[in-house]
C-alpha cells in the first residue's frame, strides 16, 4: 500500500452495511453514544444494491474497544454485514469543500490547487470555492498550507473506504 492509501492518524474506519429502514441510523450511533465510543466521522449513503445503504465510520477507539464496537454492531437489527479495515489492504478518501477570501493571493491559491489536484468549483471578485479529494496525507498537507489564507468556511466528508481487489 502507498502512503496515502494508510491511515495515518488514530481513528480507524469501519463499514458496515445496513436495511434501508426507519431508525437504523439511529440504532447504530446510539451504540456508539451509549457506550461512551467517539465518532470520528460517520458518511451513510445507498450503495450498489438499493434496498441497502453502506455506512462509512471513523471511530476513536483500539484494540478491544474497537473489536467490542465491531461485535455490538453486528448484533444489531438491520445490520448485514461489518467490515473491519484494519487488516486489510484499503482505499480511504475524503472530499474537501471550501471557500476561501483571495486578496491579493489569487494566483497563489491557485497555485496549490495546481499542485494538489484541486478543482474550483466556482470564483467570484473576492473567493473561490475548493473542491479537492485524496488520502489523509495529502489532504491534511493541503489543509495546512491552506491555513495561511483566509479560508471562510470548510466542510469535509469524512473518511469512506472500500478493501483493494485482490490480484
Amino acid at each position: 500500500m502507498d502512503r496515502e492509501n494508510q491511515e495515518t492518524g488514530h481513528t480507524h474506519t469501519i463499514s458496515v452495511l445496513v436495511e434501508n429502514k426507519f431508525g437504523v441510523l439511529s440504532r447504530v450511533a446510539g451504540l456508539f453514544s451509549g457506550r461512551g465510543y467517539n465518532i470520528h466521522s460517520l458518511n451513510v449513503a445507498p450503495c450498489e444494491n438499493p434496498q441497502f445503504s453502506r455506512m462509512s465510520i471513523d471511530v476513536n477507539e483500539h484494540g478491544e474497544k474497537l473489536d467490542q464496537v465491531i461485535k455490538q454492531l453486528s448484533k444489531l437489527v438491520n445490520v448485514v454485514e461489518v467490515v473491519d479495515f484494519r487488516s486489510q489492504p484499503t482505499i480511504y478518501r475524503e472530499i474537501v469543500l471550501m471557500r476561501v477570501m483571495f486578496g491579493e493571493s489569487r494566483q497563489e491559491i491557485l497555485d496549490l490547487c495546481n499542485i494538489f489536484g484541486a478543482k474550483v468549483l466556482d470564483a467570484t471578485r473576492d473567493a473561490l470555492t475548493i473542491e479537492i479529494s485524496g488520502g489523509e496525507f495529502r489532504l491534511k498537507r493541503f489543509l495546512n498550507l491552506m491555513q495561511d489564507y483566509d479560508v471562510q468556511m470548510m466542510q469535509r466528508s469524512g473518511k469512506i473506504a472500500v478493501v483493494k481487489p485482490k490480484d
